[in-house]
C-alpha cells in the first residue's frame, strides 16, 4: 500500500520470537493506523483482532469498529470481529464505577481484552500478540504492557510484544494518518464511566457535551 504519510523516521521492525505472524489487538482506527502501516512496511504478516466490549454506547462501538474495518479492507489486512459481550465487561467492572482513569478499572479492562486476544492467538497459531492501546499519550504504557505480558503468560508459546510504538515519530504519524484517512475522532476513552467523567469535566468548563458520531479528523 502506498500513501503520502512520511515514513522516513520508521525503523524496520522485527517481531519477537522469530515469527512473522502477529495478532494485533486494535482499539480503534486512529491508534492502530500507525501500527498497521509500520508492520506492512516491515513485511510483517498480521491480523487485526477487534475485541472492545468496554466501548459505550453501542453506536460509538459500531462507528469505531467500522472505521477500523474500512482501513483494514483498504490495506488488505484480515479483520477479526470478536464478540461485544458488554454485560461481561459491566460484571467485571462492578465496584469500580468511580475509579479514576489509569486506575484498577483500566487494568481490569486491559486484562479482559488481552485475555481474549491471547486465547484467540493460542487457538489459531499466533505466537505474538500486541496492541495499539499503548500508542495514545493518554494511556499508561507500562500498565498496558504489564496486562499484555500477564495475558500471554497463560500460554507458553505466546509472547506479548512490548514495542514502544510512540518512539521514532510514531505518535506524530498516528495523527498524520488519522487526518489523511479522515478517521472518526473519538472524544473519550470508550467506556460509560469515561464518557460520564469527560462530560462532567466539559460541563464544569462550559463546553458542550460529547455528541456521538460528530467529530472526524480533517486533513
Amino acid at each position: 500500500m502506498k500513501n503520502n504519510t512520511s515514513s522516513q523516521d520508521r525503523v524496520k521492525l522485527e517481531a519477537p520470537e522469530d515469527t512473522n505472524k502477529v495478532l494485533l489487538h486494535s482499539c480503534c482506527a486512529p491508534c492502530s493506523g500507525e501500527l498497521m502501516e509500520a508492520m506492512v512496511e516491515s513485511g510483517i504478516q498480521f491480523s487485526i483482532f477487534f475485541y472492545n466490549p468496554n466501548i459505550h454506547p453501542k453506536k460509538e462501538y459500531e462507528i469505531r469498529k467500522n472505521e477500523n474495518i474500512r482501513f483494514a479492507e483498504k490495506m488488505g489486512i484480515e479483520f477479526i470481529d470478536a464478540d461485544y459481550d458488554v454485560q461481561n465487561w459491566f460484571s467485571r467492572a462492578k465496584g469500580m464505577e468511580f475509579e479514576p482513569e489509569r486506575g484498577i478499572r483500566c487494568t481490569m479492562c486491559f486484562d479482559m481484552r488481552f485475555e481474549r486476544t491471547a486465547l484467540y492467538a493460542h487457538e489459531h497459531g499466533f505466537k505474538v500478540i500486541t496492541s495499539s492501546l499503548g500508542l495514545s499519550r493518554w494511556k499508561n504504557m507500562e500498565q498496558i504492557n504489564d496486562c499484555g505480558v500477564r495475558a500471554a503468560s497463560h500460554y507458553p508459546e505466546i509472547t506479548y510484544w512490548t514495542y514502544n510504538w510512540r518512539k521514532n515519530g510514531g505518535s506524530e504519524r498516528m495523527y498524520q494518518i488519522a487526518k489523511r484517512e479522515s478517521f472518526y475522532k473519538q472524544e473519550y476513552c470508550g467506556c460509560i464511566y469515561s464518557l460520564r467523567d469527560t462530560n462532567d469535566w466539559r460541563k464544569k468548563n462550559d463546553r458542550e457535551e460529547i455528541q456521538i458520531g460528530q467529530e472526524f479528523y480533517e486533513d
